[in-house]
């Protein structure tokens, strides 16, 4: 299991999972290729003074060490970029957008999909190419609180975002579902009061709530929410099946 996904919290789920594109190694590992190409220049070199005579054979010696040097000092730190690059995991769930970067030391960002205020997409002529930009996610003051630097398929990442953010909003905007009554038949009777079954006309001559049938339209109400609630991943579809068969077998 990956590390960000130990993160989530329960009924939380991944909807979109992103990196940086992979030509941010080469911008980002720009000391590596330089030492990696360094250290060929120096190893060529060397060889050909080596080959010159006896005269190039200790300038062609020093050479092949500093060649060696710099070969083996730009493939370690490459090796780490390529760690770092494969470490950094960005994600959008139903609840936030989650940033996690680090080898072996992990720092974990993460912003409320309801905080958030807009998302700033920047792509040049070879970003729109080749499907990578910069990010940034703004609070209502502004304030970029996340960015995302040569993301891949950044406007996708973007577009999954607010998509999650308007879905949230939604459900935090609607009013609750009817809630499952506990005097539906199968439930026992209210208790009613000695005073009130004595007098004549009161309520214990109406009809109890526990012999009126539940709402046809309650029910399908509370089957729709249930449906949402499996299609985001709230439930599992055995549990939704399980209700289902429940609210059906009330009516």
């Amino acid at each position: 299991m990956r590390y960000s996904d130990s993160l989530l919290a329960d009924g939380e789920v991944v909807v979109r999972r992103a990196r940086p594109h992979w030509l941010a190694l080469l911008s980002e590992g720009t000391r590596a290729w330089a030492l990696v190409l360094v250290g060929l220049l120096a190893l060529i070199t060397g060889i050909l003074l080596r080959q010159a005579g006896d005269t190039g054979k200790g300038a062609g010696s020093a050479l092949a060490v500093v060649a060696l040097v710099a070969l083996a000092l730009g493939l370690g730190l490459g090796a780490y970029r390529l760690l770092a690059w494969r470490a950094q995991d960005y994600l959008v769930t139903n609840r936030r957008v989650i940033q996690v970067d680090g080898v072996l030391n992990k720092r974990a960002a993460d912003s409320s999909l309801e905080k958030i205020n807009d998302a700033i997409l920047t792509q040049g002529l070879l970003g729109r190419i080749l499907g990578y930009g910069d990010l940034e996610v703004l609070t209502a003051s502004e304030s970029a609180i996340d960015r995302f630097h040569m993301l891949a398929r950044a406007a996708d990442f973007k577009r999954e975002m607010l998509n999650q953010k308007h879905a949230l909003e939604l459900d935090m905007s609607r009013p609750p579902a009817p809630p499952l009554r506990a005097d539906w038949p199968g439930a026992a009777a209210p208790a009613v009061s000695s005073s009130a079954s004595a007098s004549p006309g009161s309520a214990s001559s109406a009809p109890s709530s526990a012999t009126v049938p539940p709402d046809a339209a309650q029910v399908m109400a509370t089957l729709e929410r249930l449906a949402e609630l499996r299609d985001r991943g709230a439930i599992t579809p055995q549990e939704f099946e399980a209700k289902k068969a429940e609210l059906l077998a009330r009516l």
